[in-house]
């Protein structure tokens, strides 16, 4: 594996070449919705790099091979994981948790266990949570309905402002509300953003072991430009990587989510 130790503006460009192969990420991404819009990657930090490869391989994420780099891929996202140290854990931020689905559950525990990895039983046994590397915590859930071994489930917000959070993701990305069981949610295709109430402020995203969270766009310029209308800071404006059609910005939520926005990923 090669993982990127530094965070200048060089190594990001690198870092998302490594992240978004041309030909590889055709075969993990859902088609855009509407508004241009899907999931495309979730962005780790940690301080074991050997933990993390782990970790993602019991649960049955490939690799996948750009030239001399690798990263990890399962279907509708992609796994990017920096040699950095994280400032907290997910549980406390406004993105409690991730949701993934599996075949057996009760298999998957038991794997994740032997690995010595943290394990919090629920209610039902086609459910768990577990703490991976640097306390990212996910929700494992049970579906022998799925095409493929391992699917990303939801993004799981916490925040008191839940609805109106709820209400710009429709806005901005085209998600579609609803609801996930008794949660409201909006459905980005490859990903269900769940929101839920928090009595108290969650801390943001970045600097934790889930710096950011990325969508895939059609059309980056139109995306950017109804974003800046709206008033939504873009941390980092359009650019081309240089020697690519790849196309990129960085932009945070009204809450603090940090967000990567990726167009042109096969030429």
């Amino acid at each position: 594996m090669s993982f990127i130790t530094k965070r200048s503006f060089k190594q990001l460009i690198m870092a998302i070449l490594f992240s978004m192969p041309m030909i590889s990420i055709a075969q993990q991404l859902a088609e855009p919705n509407a508004a241009g819009t899907s999931m495309g990657h979730l962005h780790f930090w940690t301080t074991d790099p050997a933990r993390t490869q782990l970790f993602w391989e019991i649960l049955g994420a490939t690799t996948i091979q750009n030239g001399p780099l690798s990263y990890y891929g399962i279907p509708g996202v992609v796994i990017i994981f920096f040699d950095e140290n994280p400032s907290s854990g997910s549980v406390g931020t406004l993105i409690d948790h991730l949701g993934f689905d599996v075949e057996d559950a009760t298999d998957m525990a038991a794997r994740l266990e032997s690995a010595g990895f943290d394990i919090e039983t629920t209610d039902s046994v086609e459910r768990f949570n577990v703490h991976g590397p640097n306390d990212i915590r996910l929700e494992i859930r049970e579906n022998a309905d799925m095409a493929a071994s391992v699917e990303l489930n939801h993004i799981h917000f916490y925040l008191p402002e839940y609805e109106a959070m709820q209400d710009w993701y429709t806005e901005m990305f085209g998600a579609v509300p609803g609801m996930r069981g008794e949660y409201p949610a909006g459905d980005i295709p490859g990903v269900n953003l769940t929101f839920s109430g928090s009595e108290e402020t969650r801390l943001p995203i970045q600097g934790t072991v889930l710096d950011h969270i990325g969508f895939e766009v059609v059309d980056l310029e139109a995306t950017l430009e109804k974003l800046e209308a709206a008033g939504v800071p873009i941390t980092l404006s359009y650019r081309v990587v240089p020697d690519t059609e790849l196309a990129i910005a960085f932009l945070v939520d009204p809450w603090g989510t940090n967000i990567e926005l990726t167009q042109g990923l096969i030429p």
